[in-house]
């Protein structure tokens, strides 16, 4: 495979949308699939990005746009700009430093980063690598609820400071790249040694043999009792999905479909993000994660409520290209984009964005 991108090549990098060609080429065709696909015919990995491009804005002019400021906030907690780091598998696919090289890019750019229970890395590891990191972990349910309370404790032992709980995945959605390539995610030490049927503890099974299947409102009541770290769910679409996580005591919703690697033909989550906002009526921050490609992306997603958005693929694409230099360029370009944004826009910080800047 060619050597990562050096400085002056990725400093020629000018969108996200440029770092995936170069990933491709270092990372094994089978991986890169598997990060690119989506399910059955992909009708919603497209729709996700091309949805975006529906929203049209309404600038205001003559404003005091002499300072201007992207900063947000995560749970309370500031961030450089209204975005975090997705959960992503496997990030040792992409690069040897894994979630390492994500979470020094993370803390470079003070943004949060959410680390996967499919992660190459653990909680404690990624924390020791950077120790600053603003880490939120992940969370599958595992067959054995022992273990994944073990995972959450261990979680935030490490330093993570909320639990983002996947809602989203009961089974595997009909991935059609991986069943022609025969993709098997690598080992994963958060899973490598949870047991279920007919896998003995020590004994490796891929995540999906591992999942808890058939959970329900009710569950989220436990899950809630294996830490104090505030809970977020994530992979909710509809309103009264919403409405029934406020009432279940949650801290924030992600409006999201799994990357669109679940069930295809779903709407895509910038789509559902308005009704999803008036459903919780202001009681819990919403994140919309999902096709987000463009600084302009997070304007219209705080614009229509959202208090942050997630980014997933393009900073796997950069980490495979340049490592955590590749995440950083990736991060600086969102961060101008968003910058020239807001004063075209006739605002001065993220808290100017509002609703009828958009069309």
């Amino acid at each position: 495979m060619p050597p990562r991108l050096g400085p002056d090549e990725l400093a020629a990098i000018v969108s996200l949308r440029e770092f995936e060609a170069p990933a491709r080429g270092r990372m094994s065709g089978p991986a890169f699939e598997y990060v690119a696909g989506g399910s059955w015919d992909e009708v919603s990995l497209a729709e996700a990005d091309a949805a975006w491009l529906d929203y049209r804005f309404v600038p205001r002019v003559l404003t005091d746009i002499r300072r201007i400021d992207v900063g947000g906030t995560f749970l309370g907690r500031s961030s450089s700009l209204p975005v975090a780091i997705a959960p992503m598998a496997a990030q040792g696919m992409a690069h040897p430093d894994a979630e390492g090289a994500m979470a020094r890019a993370a803390v470079a750019a003070g943004i949060p980063m959410i680390l996967s229970t499919s992660a190459s890395m653990t909680a404690a590891a990624v924390m020791a690598a950077e120790p600053g990191a603003d880490c939120l972990f992940q969370l599958y349910l595992l067959h054995d609820l022992g273990y994944t309370r073990s995972l959450v404790e261990a979680a935030a032992a490490a330093g993570c400071r909320a639990i983002v709980l996947t809602v989203d995945l009961p089974v595997l959605g009909y991935r059609e790249r991986d069943r022609r390539s025969g993709f098997v995610l690598p080992r994963m030490p958060n899973v490598v040694a949870a047991p279920s049927a007919g896998v003995g503890r020590g004994r490796y099974a891929g995540l999906d043999d591992q999942r808890a299947i058939g959970l329900t409102w009710g569950d989220l009541e436990a899950v809630r009792t294996w830490s104090s770290l505030p809970l977020v769910l994530k992979g909710i679409v509809s309103p009264d999905d919403a409405r029934l996580a406020v009432e279940h005591g949650v801290d924030g919703i992600v409006v999201s479909n799994h990357g669109a690697r679940q069930l295809d033909r779903t709407i895509a989550p910038i789509r559902a993000l308005e009704a999803v906002i008036d459903a919780v009526a202001g009681r819990v921050e919403v994140w919309v994660d999902g096709g987000v490609r463009r600084g302009l992306d997070v304007a219209i997603a705080i614009a229509l409520g959202a208090t942050g958005v997630l980014v997933g693929r393009p900073f796997y694409w950069a980490l495979a290209a340049g490592g955590q230099a590749g995440v950083e360029r990736a991060i600086a370009i969102l961060r101008e984009e968003l910058e020239l944004a807001l004063p075209l826009l006739g605002c001065a910080s993220i808290a100017d964005l509002r609703r009828d800047l958009i069309a």
